[in-house]
């Protein structure tokens, strides 16, 4: 069976930068750092006092009051932002086989705040005055559920729980169960909410977060000094949409999905394989998948969590694919500026490498002082920049040694 083509024509989007695509995307361009002292709780008792939150989070203003109260912090997120790429796309879904129209969500935690919160409720009250609501508020897959209620999504509904790749697992497979024929149109990212004090007492014990107190100097991928990632928050959701479909209906359309690749290092619960293996064989699965060569990919929006191990890993992992054109394209982590947003990572980092094709514009990694001789390729630092580019990668890399990688085309008509 030929293999149809799959376009982005709808886009939404709660960041640490704004509460819409078009306030974060301006964030980038502008290099605004998103981090800033927590907020959600008194975090004076931990050692890590810093995360990118969602600031000024009304959610009433994009769910009925009633719905708020039965929704986790991270399906609000996703909620408000499916609800703007539905309105993006200009789609009109009663005219839509419902059938056919699939949402593909992750979450790498789910609901984590909603579980703390009743833990300590259902101490003091005992468990079996637990509410109703918990488990279907909390599980990591409501997000997508309650995406497929609101808009009548009939086809395929699931959530991918791959950790950090999961956003971009999520994109990737929407890519293919359009392009191979079982939907015309999926609502497609990721979405969490895991700015709290278990959540973050239990990357700290790990040694995963930066513990210092500037936000200038908290996410710093590929930065020498770098010494852990900052925890984000928010949602990305992007409307995946079968090409003939949407030409019939004259939509716009931001970028094409051109490849995807998935692996898994099979090597360790936290740490890369060595020389970022796994990573590369991904990276070169997309290009393979996206019938072109690794010479024409201009851009990588790289996974670059600020981390020592992930950052040397995946620079290593880009010279095996890309070889001597490494140092002669541009690699920029968005991290620098939204911290990292776990299972929705990838879904906004995405919508970021479409928009970076569609404006011709390479976002910065912002806060970039420390040169590492292991880490010498073109990080794009400080300043965003114009280029002409055609074709960009996304990134994604997630404990357990999930990888994933998106390729994604300018759409030029």
């Amino acid at each position: 069976m030929e293999k149809r083509r799959v376009v982005i024509t709808g886009m939404g989007a709660v960041t640490p930068l704004g509460h819409t695509v078009s306030e974060s995307w301006q964030a980038v361009r502008d290099g605004v750092c998103g981090i800033a002292p927590i907020t959600q709780y008194d975090s004076s008792a931990q050692k890590v006092h810093l995360a990118a939150e969602v600031k000024d989070w009304d959610p009433t203003v994009y769910i009925d009051k009633r719905e708020v109260r039965h929704m986790a912090r991270y399906t609000q997120f996703a909620m408000a932002s499916a609800k703007e790429a539905v309105a993006d796309s200009g789609l009109d879904l009663s005219a839509e086989n419902l059938e056919r129209c699939a949402v593909i969500v992750s979450s790498g935690i789910g609901g984590i705040s909603t579980t703390e919160s009743e833990q300590t409720r259902c101490l003091q009250r005992g468990f079996d005055k637990a509410s109703p609501f918990y488990i279907p508020s909390s599980i990591a897959n409501m997000a997508a559920g309650q995406i497929a209620i609101a808009f009548g999504f009939k086809g395929m509904c699931t959530c991918p729980v791959t950790a950090c790749a999961g956003g971009s697992n999520a994109v990737g497979d929407a890519f293919r169960h359009i392009r191979d024929g079982y939907a015309e149109l999926a609502l497609c990212g990721g979405a969490e909410a895991a700015v709290t004090p278990l959540s973050i007492g239990g990357f700290t014990s790990m040694r995963a977060l930066h513990v210092g107190d500037d936000p200038n100097r908290a996410s710093i991928p590929f930065d020498a000094e770098r010494d852990g990632f900052v925890m984000g928050e928010g949602a990305g959701i992007l409307m995946l949409e079968e090409y003939e479909h949407a030409k019939a209906r004259g939509a716009k359309i931001y970028a094409e999905v051109m490849g995807y690749g998935a692996t898994c290092d099979a090597y360790h619960i936290t740490a890369p394989a060595p020389g970022g293996e796994g990573g590369a064989r991904a990276m070169q699965q997309a290009i393979d998948d996206a019938g072109i060569t690794a010479g024409q990919v201009d851009y990588v929006n790289a996974h670059g969590t600020s981390t020592p191990l992930n950052d040397s890993g995946e620079t290593a992992a880009i010279k095996t694919v890309f070889g001597d054109h490494a140092y002669q394209m541009a690699v920029s982590s968005t991290k620098s500026m939204t911290g990292h947003m776990l299972g929705a990572a990838g879904a906004v980092e995405a919508i970021f490498t479409a928009l970076a094709l569609k404006d011709s514009y390479i976002p910065a990694t912002i806060n970039y002082k420390v040169p590492d001789p292991v880490c010498d390729l073109d990080y794009v630092p400080n300043e965003g920049r114009t280029a002409d580019i055609h074709y960009a990668l996304s990134n994604s890399l997630g404990f357990g040694g999930h990888n994933a990688c998106v390729l994604f085309k300018k759409w030029e008509g």
